[in-house]
């Protein structure tokens, strides 16, 4: 069941050099439960769309409906009472520097109403839950990045939300924290089944704990579904260029030194998972045709807690094996795509 649905959701902005389309007719469906990406480069419309989903910024036109309410169609008051559903979390953590730890998580709590007993309660739980309890009256100055990002999770749990957008919310942090912060989102999500959205133009951080994903370019999504479809058969450029550009895991050769290295041999793309890399398929495939194989490009990475391998195989330019050689493959287990040369950069 869907808990966010986006329908052909446009936005405008005049400035002075004139209009700018920062979204286009997106249309998308979020489901309960997920960790959905949505990731881009600079200027792809990624910040301006999650800032759609709970109106922050208004639609120039489409519909944003969240747990079945048209956020077009409600007063001011039914909005900030359904936006007390919708968590939210930046990149640079927007603590209130005067206050304590204690006291920014209190903070959505005492504008909820709550009394000083009630909010100070509920937020020693939820710091207890980000592993801060320790360090309720420090004040942000004394935190590192992560510790403050923390907080803000706190603070973002505190009116019990069904939903968490998270808006960058790794990018100002080094990777051991960035993977500590994930690893707490996932387990956020895990505990109390809270839909989060992860806005990101690292790839690193989707195939980490997104099961879908959404890839946007110039305000529109390109490409969309499940993290692990599209890691194995991206379809859009946009989508390889991206999963190029992806440090996260360790890669073997550089995609000019493979480009420069390609022939005019036939050009496949292999992808494994851990359970279908025990046989040494490659070798038995090439003692078995009695031909050469060349590995242009090799890569493997962890793609929502599985470990996923690519190969990028040429097979000599005159083969009378290719077909076979293919189904020896897919008969392994093995997926694989034949690869045009504009392809052959691979998708890791």
């Amino acid at each position: 069941m869907a808990i966010i649905q986006i329908q052909d959701v446009s936005k405008k902005f005049q400035t002075k050099d004139g209009e700018i389309d920062a979204l286009k007719h997106v249309t998308l469906d979020i489901e309960a439960g997920d960790i959905y990406g949505i990731i881009g480069m600079s200027g792809a419309g990624k910040s301006t769309l999650v800032r759609c989903i709970n109106h922050i910024e208004v639609p120039t036109e489409g519909t944003v409906i969240v747990q079945d309410k048209d956020l077009s169609k409600l007063s001011e008051k039914e909005l900030r009472k359904q936006r007390e559903h919708i968590g939210m979390i930046f990149q640079h953590f927007n603590l209130l520097m005067q206050k304590s730890v204690l006291e920014n998580v209190c903070f959505p709590l005492f504008i909820q109403g709550k009394s000083k007993v009630e909010a100070k309660k509920k937020a020693y739980e939820l710091l207890d839950i980000v592993g801060l309890k320790d360090r309720a009256k420090a004040y942000p100055s004394q935190l590192s990045g992560g510790q403050k990002q923390r907080v803000a999770i706190a603070r973002a749990l505190a009116s019990d939300p069904q939903i968490l957008l998270c808006d960058e919310a790794t990018s100002a942090l080094d990777p051991q924290t960035t993977s500590s912060i994930l690893a707490l989102l996932k387990d956020i999500n895990k505990r109390f089944g809270i839909t989060i959205v992860v806005i990101t133009h690292q790839m690193a951080v989707v195939r980490e704990i997104c099961n879908r994903v959404a890839i946007m370019k110039d305000g529109q999504v390109v490409e969309n579904g499940s993290t692990v479809e599209i890691f194995n058969h991206p379809k859009s450029e946009v989508a390889r260029d991206l999963l190029r550009k992806d440090d996260g895991g360790d890669t073997t050769g550089d995609d000019q030194q493979t480009a420069n290295q390609i022939q005019d041999g036939t050009k496949i793309r292999i992808v494994f998972t851990e359970n279908s890399a025990f046989e040494p398929v490659i070798a038995n495939m090439i003692l078995t045709f009695k031909e050469p194989i060349n590995i242009l490009k090799a890569a493997t990475k962890n793609v929502g807690g599985v470990a996923k391998g690519e190969m990028i195989l040429e097979i000599p330019s005159g083969s009378t094996n290719v077909k076979a050689m293919e189904q020896y493959l897919i008969d392994r287990g093995l997926e694989l795509e034949e690869l045009s040369e504009t392809k052959t950069g691979g998708a890791f």
